[in-house]
């Protein structure tokens, strides 16, 4: 049990100086008559107080029915506003028929980026956007949404619900976010995505006699290519194909980053499951081999392609013969310049000038012979019209003379 324990203090005495305090005269520390202490007029307790006994009358069941009305509005306002600050235009695209009749065990097959609504998007689609549509699918596609949603029928006395849907699509849509907002995942689904592959096939049929024969644009033709690949560069930026106007320099660089391209697509997205029920760690061993020596033949294959093109390219860029004349033309001046008595040889460019001009010069001379021609022509015709005229001015006269 507790002890009480005394303890002999005693109060110091109080100072010859000392005075005690005056009252105060503060409105807040003095009790009203009343009992209630005065607010002053400020902050939200006094517009409430104005509140309800200008409008409510004092009724406090109507200031909190109003009070609560207030705060719907004013939630529902905030959510508009939310919804529109952050939806980046995205999970609105249209479904179709066929992504929504998609299997949910055959995931490995579907467009993960259609089914959430991002195919605009694809590979550039970042982690908030990801977010957003999966949201906006899932407040679409819920299965609890969709049996609500669904009209019931009599049949028997006993009340069925039509929906038929087993919410096989939704369960896409939980594996399409899956994939995409784990980065391992996602990088193994965008080395196969299936709309780049469809590219992939459009942009690289173009062989060199098929080039040629369609007199095909260099740039227009192979440009888009070099784009389609450089989403899988280690190192960026990746510099561009460029245009005619290129240095050297720019081209050089161009060949020199795409002949060393270092690529991080791989292929374990096509890896083969091991078989359902089986234990045997023989199988696990097999199929894990087998997986790893086709992702290798893949990666093999996809960097002979890539070679394949980059020497296509190389070998019908108009820009690389500009050079090579331009660096025949420079060895010629410099052996020119170590020459000063010999005359040198003639440019291409020179050639082509000189050509011209001595055809400009044959032509202004042929000219000038037709016109002279022609001015000959015209003065003998006039001489044997003057003679005509002559001889029958004579042959008058003498008529005239003989009558």
């Amino acid at each position: 049990m507790a002890t009480v324990l005394t303890l002999p203090i005693t109060a110091p005495v109080l100072p010859k100086g000392y005075t005690a305090p005056l009252a105060s005269t503060s409105r807040l520390s003095t009790p009203h008559p009343t009992g209630h202490r005065v607010l002053l007029p400020v902050g939200h307790a006094h517009l409430d107080h104005l509140r309800l006994a200008l409008h409510h009358a004092h009724d406090f069941e109507s200031f909190d029915a109003h009070t609560a009305t207030e705060r719907e509005a004013k939630q529902k306002l905030l959510a508009a506003e939310g919804a529109a600050e952050d939806d980046l235009g995205v999970g609105d695209e249209e479904e179709s028929a066929e992504i929504l009749a998609l299997d949910p065990k055959e995931w490995k097959k579907q467009d993960h980026y259609a089914v959430l609504g991002l195919s605009k998007f694809r590979y550039l689609a970042t982690p908030e956007q990801i977010k957003i549509a999966h949201r906006k699918k899932v407040l679409k596609h819920h299965p609890d949404k969709k049996a609500s949603s669904m009209s019931t029928e009599t049949i028997m006395g006993i009340n069925v619900n039509q929906n038929t849907n087993d919410d096989a699509f939704f369960k896409c849509i939980q594996k399409a976010h899956e994939v995409l907002t784990n980065a391992e995942k996602r990088r193994q689904f965008d080395s196969v995505d299936p709309a780049f592959l469809e590219a992939e096939e459009d942009l690289t049929g173009v062989s060199a006699t098929e080039f040629k024969n369609k007199k095909l644009d260099f740039f227009k033709t192979f440009t888009p290519v070099f784009e389609l690949y450089q989403r899988f560069s280690r190192a960026q930026p990746v510099p561009g194909l460029g245009k005619l106007e290129a240095t050297k320099a720019e081209v050089e660089g161009f060949y020199d980053f795409w002949y060393n391209f270092d690529s991080w697509r791989s292929f374990e997205w096509l890896d083969k499951e091991v078989n359902e029920g089986s234990d045997s760690r023989d199988d696990k061993r097999y199929t894990e081999k087998k997986n790893k020596s086709e992702r290798a033949r893949r990666k093999k294959e996809d960097t002979a392609k890539l070679r394949g093109l980059v020497d296509l390219t190389l070998s019908l860029d108009p820009r690389i013969k500009l050079i090579k004349q331009q660096e025949k033309e420079a060895r010629e001046a410099k052996k020119l310049a170590a020459q000063p008595g010999k005359p040198g040889k003639k440019t291409k460019a020179q050639e082509e000038e000189e050509k011209k001009k001595a055809e400009e010069e044959a032509k202004v001379k042929a000219e000038a012979e037709k016109a002279e021609r022609e001015a000959a022509k015209k003065a003998k015709a006039a001489a044997a019209n003057a003679a005509k005229k002559a001889r029958r001015q004579a042959r008058a006269a003498e008529e005239g003379a003989a009558a």
